[in-house]
């Protein structure tokens, strides 16, 4: 079981986002039951509400269901829970390596890494831009599943 959890400011916009798009993806490859997609906030702002409107048209227009959601806080002890921790910007990193006491198993990463790039995704809780967020999550998405497979995960 690959345990995958995605993270960002409020978890309402991108990381709903990112777990959606995985968890669409991944049951397309026939691949639902090797793992386990999950996303929590770095922050408690919006703790218990639903992913943003803009996040479920996007998803609505391009097919995708969003995943049953209410943003949650990420703690020390969910640290052991995951195999991958992936932030969505450099802040996001910054505040889980403070909250996870460190990385000390390399399980923390920036989501476009995968794909080879050192850029942020942007939060378009400020941006508004819902269409740039979602095709930087699809790219990192498929970088993500093209280096399970390259490193025999999948």
């Amino acid at each position: 079981m690959i345990r995958v959890l995605f993270c960002c400011h409020g978890n309402i916009c991108r990381s709903p986002m990112a777990e959606s798009v995985l968890t669409h993806k991944v049951k397309a490859l026939g691949l639902a039951d090797k793992f386990l997609i999950h996303s929590m906030a770095t922050s408690t702002e919006e703790l218990g509400n639903p992913p943003h409107r803009g996040t479920v048209q996007k998803l609505r227009e391009m097919g995708i269901p969003a995943v049953p959601h209410r943003a949650t806080q990420i703690s020390a002890s969910d640290y052991g829970k995951y195999d991958y921790i992936i932030g969505m910007d450099r802040w996001n990193i910054k505040n889980l390596t403070r909250m996870l006491k460190g990385d000390p198993d390399g399980k923390v990463y920036k989501f476009l890494c995968f794909a080879g790039s050192d850029r942020d995704i942007a939060d378009p809780w400020y941006t508004g831009n819902f269409d740039e967020t979602y095709l930087d999550v699809v790219e990192g998405c498929e970088g993500f599943l093209r280096y399970l497979k390259e490193n025999g995960e999948i």
